[in-house]
């Protein structure tokens, strides 16, 4: 196992963005994982878990520790269940299973990362999130070294939480997700986009046209990678939309005098606002620009490198927004990306 120094991290996200890793190695295997943790407890040095790079900002002094970079690869499939490494990638993935007619996760089809990542953040688009399919997540406890798995009740999946980014953050690796699927499944078609794609075809929609339409629709806004696009370069959805109480609520739609605030139900009898309304709303509209950093023209959430943009950019515009949308409305926006630094 190759430990390399001062490796430059930008080529690693889909921001294209950040400043090099003291320590850099690749895990291929569980006992590179292994390896790489003594290499860096020997060092007494911090330790930071790269996936796909596609939900990360990287400060522009980069990590003082060693990044590991996750590449276990394989897919092993027991009928509807798919045993699946974490360094593969997620979209090629949601291929392999709907190429077989297997439904669960066609929705979430074009999302960038690795399957490592899916768990973490409780992955969701479209009408469908990976807690829905999600089995068991086989994970490395960095208290006990030891590889442990996980049942999905003990992943404590929520709207874009599960333990691995909340009360247990920083303490399990995840190697491998096991998922549930449903053979010759319905395909969902729940979510309003899908619904206007498919409202002039009288068929119900294949799990593989319901999954390409989902990558045309990602694509029209800005959150399907496709080389030479400068609105790819960002980390897709910046915010998460947030919840509010029923009265916070009622406070919002009475300020806009009959006009309609657009709304979800959430958990607990609350209600959820999407956060690009917010923004919009606020002033920050699709195109917006702030120095080197910006505001996709497809896509209101999707904060973007508009060409040689460092982190510090993107924090001042996220700083602007947070600060603009609390001022207007008393919400505390949470952004989806990880600041490594």
């Amino acid at each position: 196992m190759q430990f390399l120094e001062q490796i430059p991290l930008a080529s690693y996200t889909t921001f294209g963005i950040g400043g090099p890793a003291r320590w850099f190695a690749e895990a291929q295997t569980e006992d590179d994982l292994i390896e790489a943790i003594g290499f860096a407890r020997e060092r007494d040095i911090p330790l930071f878990i790269l996936g796909g790079g596609s939900n990360l900002l990287v400060s522009d002094t980069g990590f003082p520790g060693l990044v590991i970079r996750i590449a276990l690869k394989g897919i092993d499939q027991n009928a509807s269940q798919f045993s699946v490494a974490a360094g593969e990638d997620w979209d090629k993935f949601v291929s392999f299973a709907v190429d077989q007619n297997y439904g669960g996760i066609e929705c979430l089809a074009g999302i960038p990362g690795s399957v490592g990542g899916t768990p973490v953040q409780n992955v969701g688009a479209y009408g469908q999130e990976v807690a829905q399919t999600v089995h068991s997540v086989r994970v490395l406890d960095l208290q006990t070294m030891r590889f442990l798995e996980l049942s999905a009740a003990e992943c404590g999946f929520a709207y874009r939480r599960s333990i691995f980014n909340n009360s247990q953050r920083g303490r399990y690796i995840v190697t491998r997700v096991t998922y549930e699927f449903k053979k010759d499944a319905v395909a969902v078609v729940s979510y309003a986009d899908l619904k206007r794609y498919f409202q002039d075809k009288s068929a119900v929609p294949t799990l593989s046209e319901v999954s390409s339409a989902v990558r045309q629709i990602r694509q029209q806004k800005g959150m399907y990678i496709v080389p030479g696009d400068p609105d790819c370069r960002s980390a897709g959805s910046f915010f998460k939309n947030p919840v509010i109480s029923r009265t916070h609520f009622a406070q919002i739609a009475a300020n806009f005098d009959g006009f309609q605030v657009p709304n979800y139900p959430a958990e607990n009898d609350q209600v959820k606002l999407p956060a690009a309304w917010l923004l919009d709303q606020a002033g920050f509209h699709k195109g917006f620009a702030l120095g080197r950093a910006g505001i996709s023209s497809k896509h209101t959430l999707a904060l973007i490198n508009r060409g040689g943009a460092c982190a510090a950019d993107i924090a001042a515009l996220r700083d602007a927004i947070v600060a603009k949308v609390v001022e207007k409305f008393a919400i505390q926006l949470e952004p989806e990306p990880v600041w490594v630094e």
